[in-house]
């Protein structure tokens, strides 16, 4: 069941743990940002005692959670694993030594958080800090993998693909010996998907295996005694068409139900509101959608602006309401490169402006505002220094102020043809409108996602309410406005002029009535 049908449903928990539709997320790279501040603020900063004036900073976003990406104990064979590859971290750092490199935060060792950082204690405090700004706490969960010396390997070999001795002799790439608790020893392979080699420092689940599925669960409902929401790592991996695909009889028999479907109500029996998002790819997200999750990666749209496929973009905005919403939608995040490096400052502004006013949740990522070009990755704890932009900066205030707005979670939303502004114009074609509306509160997006001047005109028929009245169209990004006539806007449209990678947002705001009647 979805979060919005649960909502109506009124069966959340209490009102102050009740998410609002389409949240803004803002992920941080938990140790990275610690040895930042730990060196902004010449003290050791844990999660225990994370200054309030950064909390306030974040707040200020009108953020509506925080991602803590890469909380979770990594383990010695994570972090000797990357030490193996610190010359390919010298491209994102020049001068890393090896107390630079602690292991990906995707081969955790353990889900306890890690001690380095304060341990559960410091992330309930931090935790509190959040709430007391009126944001939650969002945490990874990896269902595919765990590190090469988690102790589930020694005590529970079972949760895992099995291999053959041959293959743990030969085959060190794909599976490797394990000591296990009944001194018999066993072989197991390393985490994959089935499109890739296999993750050198993981060890790869069993999603068929029913005592696997049970821990998952009571790991979940663990989890979700120290935060409000989890975003599970390429989620797709599990589902047993795939598995099936990847694993092949290594896997045993499928399941009857498929593996969220048994996890995610499991887990929902204690914490009703948790919310769960689901990085997924391969068009598969409607699927996990309908198997539980509250938000799917929107990696299609991710694509297709980075292309400034304009046609493709509007095919995408066609599909059902209802899927749309669940979309959680981003120009980068620690997976992608940097928007900086991938959009530039121009292409960049119309990208962000669509991801934060479109239905569904948000993701943002710790140095976009700044223009951050260095894709860190996620085995190394530190940051190179990088040139702040400081107008960036002021533009996502200004989009993120507004896009809080409360028409943007409880509105209607409406997609908008463009039509030619003359006879001549052809140009139409490059720009992308939309809507909102809530009672007497107006907005109107227009973006162009290409290289060149371009015009439209819009029709504003569906909303009625603006005969009789003079309107003010403010634009927020340009702090600019015009005046309007309702009967006009009506009859006429409104012709729209969008500079090259050009956005716009309008509010309208009602002046005064007129007695004037429509032509």
């Amino acid at each position: 069941m979805q979060l919005l049908q649960r909502i109506s449903k009124g069966i959340m928990q209490n009102s102050n743990t009740t998410w609002k539709p389409s949240p803004k997320i803002y992920e941080i790279n938990t140790w990275v940002w610690l040895n930042q501040l730990s060196q902004d603020y010449n003290e050791t900063i844990t999660l225990a005692n994370v200054p309030d004036d950064e909390i306030k900073k974040l707040a200020s976003y009108r953020f509506d959670a925080i991602w803590m990406m890469g909380v979770w104990h990594r383990g010695e064979a994570t972090r000797d694993s990357a030490l193996n590859y610190i010359h390919e971290y010298e491209g994102a750092l020049p001068d890393i030594t090896q107390d630079d490199v602690s292991g990906s935060a995707y081969a955790i060792g353990g889900y306890h958080v890690e001690p380095h950082f304060g341990g559960r204690e410091g992330l309930a405090t931090l935790r509190k800090q959040l709430q007391k700004y009126n944001m939650k706490l969002i945490l990874d969960y990896v269902p595919n993998h765990v590190s090469t010396d988690h102790p589930w390997i020694y005590a529970h070999p079972d949760y895992f693909i099995q291999g053959t001795q041959e293959e743990g002799d030969h085959d060190s790439i794909d599976f490797f010996h394990i000591d296990t608790a009944d001194g018999q020893g066993a072989v197991v392979a390393r985490g994959r998907d089935p499109y890739f080699p296999p993750w050198i420092d993981t060890t790869q689940f069993n999603a068929f295996s029913p005592a696997l599925r049970q821990a998952t669960i009571d790991t979940l409902i663990d989890i979700g005694n120290q935060c409000d929401g989890v975003r599970c790592d390429m989620a797709m991996l599990m589902m047993n068409h795939i598995f099936q695909k990847t694993w092949g009889e290594r896997a045993g028999d499928v399941p009857e139900i498929d593996f969220w479907n048994e996890v995610i109500p499991a887990v929902r029996q204690q914490h009703t509101d948790m919310l769960f998002m689901a990085e997924v790819y391969w068009d598969l997200e409607h699927e996990l959608q309908q198997q539980g999750f509250d938000y799917t990666y929107d990696k299609t749209l991710y694509d297709r602006m980075v292309n400034s496929e304009v046609g493709e973009i509007k095919a995408h905005l066609t599909a059902d309401l209802s899927y749309l919403k669940a979309n959680v939608r981003f120009i980068e995040n620690h997976d992608e490169p940097r928007a900086m490096d991938t959009f530039g400052l121009e292409r960049q502004r119309p990208a962000a402006t669509m991801i934060s006013t479109l239905p569904g949740a948000t993701l943002l990522h710790d140095g976009q505002f700044h223009g951050r070009r260095v894709k860190l990755p996620v085995q190394i704890n530190r940051q190179p220094d990088e040139t702040n932009h400081p107008i960036l900066e002021q533009f996502y205030k200004r989009l993120l102020m507004e896009s809080s707005d409360p028409i943007y979670k409880d509105g209607t939303w409406t997609m908008l043809e463009t039509q030619p502004a003359f006879d001549s114009n052809l140009n139409h074609h490059n720009l992308i409108a939309y809507s909102w509306h809530d009672a007497d509160e107006y907005r109107l997006i227009v973006v162009n996602f290409t290289h060149e001047w371009s015009h439209c005109k819009l029709s504003l028929s569906h909303w009625d309410k603006l005969v009789n009245y003079d309107w003010r169209l403010y634009d927020v990004l340009s702090e600019s406005y015009t005046y309007r006539e309702g009967d006009r806007l009506l009859d006429d449209g409104l012709l729209v002029d969008v500079a090259p990678y050009g956005a716009h947002i309008y509010q309208f705001s009602q002046l005064r009535r007129v007695s004037r009647r429509r032509r």
